[in-house]
């Protein structure tokens, strides 16, 4: 399976992509929502799940869930939000826009792993 992380962070993105490449997973890289999804649009195959920074320049996680749950190419896309927001309301608005899984930073890989078994992503 494929999969993208997205997140401004350089080290946050080397730690994710290891985790899903221990999975066995294909992974992309984005450093912010536009990117991504100018990559994600110009990909013929789309991936099967995106992990999402909230905090990011140029185009937020939350816009990015938004414009993906919008866009018929990409309603299957797993989205989860892994991010340092850790209020309550966040939580509701991240899902309420189509996200699919929240994982708060900091996180160990055991938990990112658990919550892609919740999803039917892991064994």
């Amino acid at each position: 399976m494929r999969a993208m992380v997205v997140d401004d962070s350089r080290a946050m993105r080397l730690i994710l992509r290891k985790t899903l490449d221990e999975l066995g997973y294909e992974v992309s890289q984005a450093a912010n929502g536009r990117e991504a999804l100018e990559l994600l649009e110009r990909d013929p195959e789309p991936v099967g799940l995106v992990l999402v920074d909230w905090n990011m320049p140029e185009m937020n996680g939350i816009e990015l869930v938004r414009r993906m749950r919008a866009h018929p190419r990409f309603t299957s896309v797993r989205l989860v939000m892994v991010t340092t927001e850790t209020q309550t309301e966040q939580m509701v608005e991240a899902l309420e826009a189509g996200a699919d899984e929240y994982i708060m930073k900091p996180f160990t890989s055991e938990v990112i792993v658990e919550k892609l078994r919740m999803l039917g992503l892991a064994a």
